[in-house]
C-alpha cells in the first residue's frame, strides 16, 4: 500500500518545486515517490532526471533516515508516511 511521503527539497531547487521547502508525493518505494514528484513537477524532474531518462543527476543524492540509497536498496528502497527523505546536492570544490 502506497502512503504520502514527504521529500525535503535542496533551496537550489526549490524553483522548481514552487519554492516550498518540502513536498508530499504517493509511493512505496523511493522510485514511485520520485516518479509521482516527476509528474507533479516536471521541471523538478527534469533537474532530477536530465534528458528525462532514468539515470539521477550525478550531483544529486537522496536519503532515507538519513541512509544514502546507494547502500540500501536504491530506487527499491521502500518507504512509508514515518521515513524522513531527503534530497541532497553534493557540493564539489577544492
Amino acid at each position: 500500500m502506497s502512503e504520502q511521503v514527504t521529500v525535503t527539497v535542496p533551496a537550489a531547487l526549490r524553483p522548481q518545486v514552487e519554492g516550498q521547502e518540502s513536498v508530499a508525493a504517493d509511493g512505496a518505494t523511493v522510485g514511485e515517490v520520485l516518479t509521482g514528484l516527476r509528474t507533479q513537477y516536471p521541471s523538478f524532474g527534469d533537474k532530477l532526471f536530465p534528458g528525462g531518462g532514468e539515470q539521477i543527476n550525478r550531483s544529486i543524492n537522496i536519503y532515507v533516515n538519513e541512509e544514502d540509497i546507494r547502500f540500501l536498496d536504491n530506487f527499491g528502497t521502500p518507504v512509508t508516511a514515518k521515513d524522513q527523505v531527503d534530497i541532497i546536492l553534493a557540493i564539489a570544490g577544492g
